[in-house]
């Protein structure tokens, strides 16, 4: 179905395969943004950290002061800059967000980004502030353990990065509680997220063990 509407395409991080239709004129996308604007919980990313304008011309991307930058291309915005079909926006080099021109073929599941939500069709999502996880939008239920939890997020977060199990010790079991914690504990704490995990999504593995040095996050279609 062509659209006379581009669209933004999530490629990585916790958001990874969410697409909006830009039929607005103005997008903030940053870490405590709401309503119809953009947001990418990432902790890299500032509160208000880009905004895409549209103007009689096409769409511009500028940074709005942010601590950890926004690119394009590869290039650091430090003056509004047009969008072109194709383009690659990095958001605090952390979240790679394609632009997809108003020729191109926007998929069926794409929503407006003035509904105020996302259509997230596949992958995990967490809502941090009520410690909530959903995958494919739906939430799970019951809601996972507080380990299971802390250990997720610190996968997420590390954006396919390679986590230590020294790490996950530290931050899963916080305090006195870290000492002495076996390989064993890891091990079941590890499977039994996998199941809770596969228990909604059983086709992709979400967490991969690096045999002798740690685990890292796969997102779906990341």
């Amino acid at each position: 179905m062509n659209q006379d509407i581009p669209m933004l395409v999530i490629q990585n991080g916790q958001m990874a395969g969410q697409r909006w239709l830009l039929d607005s004129d103005y997008v903030v996308m940053g870490r405590e943004v709401g309503g119809t604007n953009l947001l990418l919980p990432e902790r890299q990313i500032s509160r208000r950290h880009a905004e895409i304008v549209r103007k009689p011309d096409g769409f511009w991307l500028k940074d709005l002061g942010s601590k950890n930058g926004t690119f394009l291309n590869g290039k650091e915005v430090r003056e509004p800059v047009q969008l072109q079909d194709g383009d690659e926006i990095q958001v605090a080099l952390c979240v790679k967000i394609a632009f997809v021109g108003n020729d191109a073929t926007a998929p069926l599941n794409a929503r407006p980004i003035s509904q105020g939500m996302s259509a997230l069709v596949r992958g995990i999502r967490l809502d941090k502030e009520g410690r909530r996880t959903f995958l494919a939008e739906q939430e799970l239920d019951p809601p996972l353990s507080v380990q299971q939890y802390r250990l997720l997020e610190m996968l997420i977060n590390a954006n396919g990065n390679l986590v230590s199990r020294q790490e996950i010790v530290e931050r899963v079991w916080e305090g006195e509680s870290a000492y002495g914690v076996s390989e064993q504990a890891i091990d079941a704490l590890v499977r039994r997220l996998r199941d809770r995990i596969a228990e909604s999504d059983p086709d992709h593995e979400y967490i991969v063990t690096v045999r002798g040095h740690g685990l890292r996050f796969e997102q779906r279609g990341s």
